[in-house]
Order: structure tokens, then sequence, then C-alpha cells
């Protein structure tokens, strides 16, 4: 106990007395504070170093809260008869300390006091402070680990100093980067322009006839933007989930030996920029493009614009979002036992009442999972609507208009952010419910050697020439992106061209070698520094709270888990608009840094992390646990030496969703993005908005091949999971 406080003593003093208290005009990530005014100079120096010179002098019980844990150690050596009293002290300083840090990070700020109540209670403050930077940062982790390891000292946990604090580190991290920016983008709803609160300009923007108008159903206009999202929406979820099933059963339980060509076809889309898709559709469906002329010359009709509006975004969703779901509902598939379904026909029942009364009632949550998954992937999706849209808007990209239009009503984006994530937590509910509180068992510790059941033929065909149509139109789709790359011009030269190619990534040799001159190069090297470090991180913290959720036993574990699986439920876009609300102003100031980007991947993908941690961790026996915790080893070692290993699959998976996710997100990047930390998709939005679609699909091509490669490469390191089930076999009769 003694070592872990002197620890975070070190850490927090660290904080206080050697690193930048705030943060630096550079950067995160510069150094160049270190030659320049270091210590002395008030933009770089430690809180230690204001103080001495007069300045910030609100920092002043700082250091008084970090030496109680000092006094604390020395008071329980001197009372040996409480032995309470060093976590009572080490709770009472982290909380202190936490409070007092958060408390003075938010009312003062970069014009002094960030209330009218405090400059009437205190008067004018004559003085200002920016955003925490690492000195502050490290204080606060002290503080923090201050109150975990003395709630561990009081027993909590059985006393286990790594459980606690991890604990209490993922619910600060969901706390101040989840929680608070969706409140504080809440609380702006019902804000003036002033910063006064007025419920009734909320109410008058929150059912305004654009948000719920039905003029659709009377007169030529569009509908209201919740109206059209819920729509578009409610049609991907049905449709993704039925074409993703029919996959899934193709490629199980058909017994056709090319079902596994299926496979990257499926993959293809989700290593594929959002928005990359509707300029494929664009290139077949558009007013030139080759589909639309082709029709147009040989009916002699002149070529419409029928695809920009629901047509369009709905075929480009359904061609994005079919693969998620099918890859969530092929191991659903593929979990049904095949011992029940023989039970069935042992009992005279035929194939069809075999798949219709035990099969599809078994795959119930796989399915409601990937309804769930295409409905809120399509209040999410901001790339296609925007490419396609026309005349259909959605909130997405009403939320991103709201921000960057002439309006810059934030107020309006809160607004429309809140009506979708309305949307979103309905869908998550009703999921739940329709669910219910049935078991969907189907495998136990007991072998299972049965053959699945072939489907019956009402199915099969349909399924056969279902999966033909799909996989030969995007088979096309593809084929119209790789080719778009090459043509001068698209509807009017079609000439062969690698002008784009070189436009974006033209590469020349000089005397001080090569030399990067391409367009596209630096938002390409931030994107892939960018998605690398946030990869790991997104790991990290999905395993970490999916071993606290599996292994351990908590008070209010469930709101804990809830917690963590909060963003799963909220769209990109709603968390970019919360995010540049929330860390535009001190105490914490990321906008226009790549940090807030980092963790906005990190916190909008851990869900994915957590649910590959627990699928994983809980196919390992406790025992292991126990038998390592028998032999001496505290948890951190077990978990680090004993279930890390074991996990790899599922480190391996979190990594490859991650940096994949992050490499091409964009409805919460659009909003985060900067001049100096410019992304792909943002660079490529860009080129699409000038018309540019050579450069925009040479891009694109660009990130699908990258993407291809990292998950080739992450496929043959995980490897493949085999289940021991015999395989059928035909038999050769025998004279």
């Amino acid at each position: 106990m003694n070592r872990t406080i002197a620890l975070w003593l070190f850490v927090g003093l660290l904080g206080f007395c050697v690193l930048p208290w705030y943060v630096l005009d550079d950067g995160l990530w510069s150094f160049e504070w270190l030659t320049d005014g270091y210590p002395f100079d008030t933009d770089y120096a430690p809180a230690l170093f204001l103080l001495l010179q007069g300045e910030k002098l609100w920092l002043s019980p700082v250091p008084v809260l970090l030496s109680l844990p000092l006094l604390g150690i020395v008071l329980s050596k001197l009372i040996p008869t409480r032995p309470r009293l060093l976590g009572q002290i080490l709770c009472l300083a982290g909380a202190l300390g936490l409070a007092y840090m958060l408390a003075q990070g938010f009312a003062i700020g970069i014009r002094g006091w960030n209330s009218e109540l405090l400059v009437q209670a205190f008067g004018e403050l004559g003085d200002r402070q920016f955003g925490f930077g690492y000195g502050a940062m490290l204080v606060c982790i002290s503080f923090l680990f201050f109150l975990t390891t003395g709630i561990a000292a009081r027993g909590a946990v059985n006393g286990d100093v790594f459980i606690v604090g991890a604990i209490g580190f993922v619910i600060a991290l969901v706390g101040m980067f989840i929680l608070f920016p969706v409140l504080n983008m809440l609380s702006s709803a019902v804000q003036d322009g002033d910063g006064n609160y007025s419920f009734g300009i909320f109410f008058s923007k929150l059912f305004s006839s654009k948000i719920w108008g039905l003029h659709c159903l009377t007169e030529n206009r569009s509908c209201g933007v919740a109206w059209n999202s819920l729509v578009l929406a409610l049609c991907v979820g049905a449709l993704t989930t039925l074409l993703g099933l029919v996959f899934a059963l193709v490629a199980t339980r058909s017994g056709m030996r090319q079902a596994h060509l299926l496979r990257p076809l499926t993959v293809l889309p989700i290593i594929t920029p959002p928005f990359v898709i509707g300029l494929a559709i664009i290139l077949l469906f558009g007013l030139s493009g080759a589909v639309t002329t082709f029709v147009a010359d040989l009916l002699g009709i002149n070529p419409t614009r029928w695809v920009y509006g629901l047509p369009g975004i709905l075929i480009a969703q359904l061609l994005s979002f079919t693969p998620i779901a099918f890859l969530v509902l092929i191991g659903v598939v593929e979990g049904v036992a095949p011992s029940m379904e023989e039970a069935s026909q042992t009992l005279r029942a035929t194939r069809w009442q075999t798949f219709r009364t035990v099969s599809l009632p078994l795959m119930r949550p796989g399915i409601a999972n990937a309804f769930l998954l295409g409905f809120i992937e399509s209040m999410a999706d901001f790339g296609n609507p925007l490419v396609l849209g026309g005349n259909y808007d959605v909130l997405s990209t009403e939320i991103f208009f709201a921000i960057v239009g002439a309006q810059n009503d934030q107020g309006q984006a809160a607004v429309l952010a809140i009506v979708l994530l309305i949307f979103t937590l309905s869908a998550f509910y009703a999921q739940r419910r329709w669910l219910g509180k049935k078991s969907y068992t189907t495998q136990t510790g007991k072998g299972d050697s049965g053959i699945p059941a072939v489907l019956p033929r009402r199915v099969l065909i349909p399924s056969y020439i279902l999966v033909s149509i799909w996989s030969i139109f995007t088979i096309v789709v593809y084929g119209m992106i790789f080719y778009g790359g090459f043509v001068e011009i698209w509807g009017l030269d079609h000439s062969i061209t690698l002008k784009h190619y070189i436009t974006a990534f033209g590469v020349t040799m000089t005397d001080n070698g090569l030399h990067f001159r391409g367009s596209a190069w630096d938002s390409f090297w931030t994107t892939l520094r960018i998605a690398a470090t946030a990869a790991p991180l997104t790991a990290a913290v999905g395993l970490v709270t999916a071993y606290l959720l599996v292994r351990q036993d908590f008070a209010a574990k469930n709101a804990f888990e809830f917690g963590t699986m909060l963003s799963f439920a909220i769209p990109g876009t709603v968390i970019g608009v919360a995010y540049i609300m929330a860390f535009n102003v001190p105490p914490i100031e990321l906008t226009g840094t790549g940090v807030i980007l980092v963790l906005s991947f990190i916190f909008r993908n851990m869900p994915v992390g957590i649910r590959a941690g627990v699928a994983s961790m809980s196919q390992l026996d406790k025992s292991l646990d126990e038998a390592s915790l028998t032999l001496g080893a505290n948890t951190w070692r077990t978990f680090r030496e004993i279930i890390l290993p074991l996990m790899k699959p599922a480190i391996l998976a979190a990594l490859v969703f991650s940096f994949v996710r992050a490499m091409t997100a964009i409805s919460a990047v659009i909003f985060l993005v900067s001049a100096e930390h410019n992304m792909a998709t943002s660079y490529i939005i860009g080129r699409v908005e000038n018309n540019d679609y050579g450069i925009a699909i040479a891009y694109s091509t660009t990130l699908i091949v990258v993407m291809l490669v990292v998950v080739l490469v992450m496929q043959l390191l995980v490897g493949k999971s085999k289940v021991g089930r015999r395989v059928a076999q035909k038999i050769t009769p025998t004279v």
C-alpha cells in the first residue's frame, strides 16, 4: 500500500513541480518548451514556479492536498489501533483534490471568472487561465488514484488496489469523455445566443416544422429531417438485416462450395471510406453515369437525377452496412447447435418447419443486434447523405450545416443531436425489450458433433438469387470505384490517365532525398499516425473494461456496463458536436489538436473492444485466475501474464477494428479536424464538394488497398477458430 501511495505521490509532484501546468500552444506532443524559457516563462512554467513568481495563486491549495497522503502514512504508524485511518485520509485527499481541481478549472477561464455570480461574490479576478496541460493532468491522475487506493484500503472489492484503481480510472474516462460532453451538449440546447437559459427557445427549435414537418403528405415538399432520417434508418435496418441473414445462411448452410468467396465481398465495404460507395453510385446512376446514359440512349429518353435523394442514399447505405449485419449474424447462425435441429427432424418436422420454429427463433438476438446496428449506422451516416442527399435532408447533414454553415447555430445543432440521440436510444431500448429475458443458449460444455441443417428449398433458392444479384452489384460498384480513379473526367473523357494518383500521391527525387509533393500526403500521414495511436489505446481500455465486467463483482456493475457501452448507442455525429462544444474552452482545451481526434476514436470504438474481450474472456475458466492468485501473484500480474496472452485473438480483433474505423471515420471527424490535423476522409469530402471526383476516388482506392493489407496481415496473425463438428461427406456406394 505504501509503495502505491509513493508512486502516485511521485506522479503528482512531477506534475506540480516539473511539467508545464497549462496546455501548450504548439500542442501536447511538442517539446520546444524545454528550450523556450522553461521553467520561468509563464506559458510553460510548472505550477510551483508560477506560485514562486506570485502568479495563479488559486493553485496554492494543491500542494497541501498532495501532502495529505504523507500525513496519513505518519498517522497510521502513530495510531496502529485505527487500521482504516490511512484509507480514510487517502479518500479525503483524493476527493478534495479532484473536487478542487475541477472547481477551479471550471470557475476560471480565459476571461477570468466564468460566472457572473463569482464576479459579484469575489470581484473582478484580473487574471485568467488556459486549459490543463501535462502538469495539471498528472496531478488529477494522482488525486484519482489516491481516492481509489483509499477505497481499496477500506476493503472495497476485497481490498484489491489494481481492481479498484481500474474501475475508478474507467469511470473517470467515461465520465470525462462520454457523459460530460453529451450532458454539456444537452445544456447548450436550452441556451440562447448570450448563454442564458431559455426553455422557450429550446422548445421552439425542437418542435419546428423543419424537424417534424409532414409537408410531403400534402404538398410536393420534403418532410422534416426527423421523419426523413427515421424512414431511412428503418428501411436500412430492415433490409441490411435481411441481406446479412441471407448471406450468413448461404455461407454456412447452403452446402455451396464457393460460399467462402462471399466473405471478401462482405469485408470490403468495411474497409471503404463511408462516402466512397456514394461516389460509385453517382458514377453508375448519376446524370452522366454509365447505366443512366446507357438506358437513356437505349430508350430514347432524357437522363434524370433520380438517384439523388432517398433511393440513392438507401442503395449506398445498404452496400455500406450489409457487411456489418453479416458479421453479426454469421456468428449467431454458426452458434445454433445442430443437435437441436436434428432433434426437430427426428420428431418428423420438415426442413421448413425446423427452420421456422427452431433455427430462426434461436437467431433472434443476432437479428435484433443486426437491425440495431443498421439503424444506428444509418442515423449516424454523414458521407452518403452529403454526396447523394439532394433535397432529402437528414439529421446528420443538418447538424453539420448548423455548425459550419452561415447560421453557425450551436444551439440548433445541439437540438438536432438530441433528436438523433432520442431515436438511437429508443432503438437500443426497443431491442432490449424485444429480446427480453429469454434464454437463447444453445452451446454448453458438452460436445456437439451434429451437422448443421441444410436450408429448405423455399429459403435456399430465393437466397441464391438474392446473393448472386447483390454480389454482382457489389463487384460492379467496386469496379467503378477502381476504374473511376484512372479516367480523365468521368462522363466526358474516359481516356486512361494516372494524373489523379500523381496529383494526390506524387513523389519526386531531390538532392535531399524523396520529396512527397502530392497534395494528399499530409492528410494520409496524419491519418496513419492518429489511427496507429488510437488503436492500441482503444484495445487497452476495452480489454481492461471487459476484464472488470467478466471477472469482477462490485457495486453498481450494471450502471458501470451501461456507461461503458453508451457510446455504442451515440452516433458519431453527436459525439463530434459534443466534443467541439465541451473541449473548446478551459479546463479541457483540445479543439484543433490531434488529441481530440484520438480521444473521439478511442471512446467511439471502445465498445467493440469491450465486446471482443467479453466474448474471449468468457471462454477462459476462472480457475486459471485462482491458480495464479493461489501461487502468490497479485491481480495485476495475473491479468498481465495469464489473461492477456490467452486473449491474443480478441486483442488483435480490437486493434484491427479500431485502426480501420479510425482510418475511415467521417461523422465525428468532420467536426474535429483542423488545418494542422486534416484527416483522409475530410480531405476526400473536400474534393467531392469541389466536384474533383478523380482525386477523391484515387485517394479512396489507396485507402482501400492500405486497409485490405492491414486486415489480411491481422487475419494471418489471428488465424481461424475451428469448431469440432462433423462435415457431411458423400458416400460412394459399393457393390
